[in-house]
């Protein structure tokens, strides 16, 4: 039987999977972070970056590898509440399906600011704000979405606007740096907790990550391509992402467990 690795197909991942190229007996399997977790457990995947989240839930029963993450410090751009009214008057909000973290994050800054909201599943683009006070979109949805509003390319990150044509947009890995300091973990490379990941594959996955790190303004202009976003915009969207899972990112983890009451324990893959 061949290894299965579960991957998402989102912009933010294309550095660590545009040149992934797996050998005879490595399949790869695509889906959304749902899925992704799903997989997993169930054993349709051996291997798959899975949602913080899910992975948080699932302490004990799985395990992570010591140096991957999806994680940011500050705005990461495309895990993005649209809004028209302020934050602390929503009452109603649509919700994307796709990742379980970012609506556990989005109810507990609600929480944290005394914000009493109903969340509703279903949301897949701006047309809810028709509708409901907010739309949470993740992804490559909330990054186009965000391009979608501006009029002109901003001339620097620091020009990046938080109100465009009349949206508000909250950005939810900003909103949690500015409580907490910390870089926020959205995803990290796990296995089930008894069957260890082949050291080759573990080895293959930092190869394709090192050529796309090392290539970044290729996989920007693809990426940019198949989105319909301007390639110098994906570029520095890409260069936020932090990949490795370095201290700050596992303090920053811990943290988010331990603000949803699951506490993470320190368990991760010697490879």
């Amino acid at each position: 039987m061949p290894y299965r690795i579960g991957l998402p197909h989102y912009a933010n991942t294309a550095p660590l999977v545009r040149y992934l190229e797996p050998p005879a007996g490595v399949e790869l399997r695509w889906g959304v972070p749902t899925e992704l977790n799903r997989w997993l457990l169930e054993g349709s995947v051996d291997l798959s970056l899975v949602s913080s989240y899910f992975y948080l839930e699932q302490r004990g029963y799985l395990r992570a590898l010591p140096d991957f993450s999806v994680a940011v410090l500050g705005p990461v751009y495309s895990v993005n509440l649209f809004h028209k009214k302020p934050w602390h008057e929503l009452r109603r909000l649509a919700l994307t399906g796709e990742s379980a973290t970012s609506v556990r994050l989005l109810e507990h800054l609600l929480e944290r600011s005394g914000v009493k909201a109903t969340l509703e599943a279903g949301a897949t683009d701006l047309t809810a704000l028709d509708e409901y006070d907010g739309v949470l979109l993740i992804g490559d949805r909330a990054l186009s979405a965000y391009a979608g509003l501006l009029t002109q390319l901003p001339t620097s990150v620091h020009s990046l606007s938080e109100v465009v044509s009349g949206v508000r947009v909250t950005d939810l890995s900003m909103r949690w740096f500015r409580e907490t300091q910390l870089p926020f973990v959205f995803a990290v490379w796990a296995t089930r907790a008894d069957e260890p990941p082949p050291c080759e594959v573990v080895e293959l996955l930092r190869q394709a990550r090192r050529s796309g790190l090392g290539r970044l303004a290729e996989v920007a202009a693809a990426e940019g391509e198949r989105l319909g976003i301007e390639p110098r915009l994906v570029q520095h969207y890409l260069w936020n992402f932090r990949y490795h899972l370095e201290i700050p990112d596992r303090l920053g983890l811990a943290a988010f467990g331990g603000a949803v009451g699951l506490p993470e324990r320190d368990e991760y893959w010697s490879v």
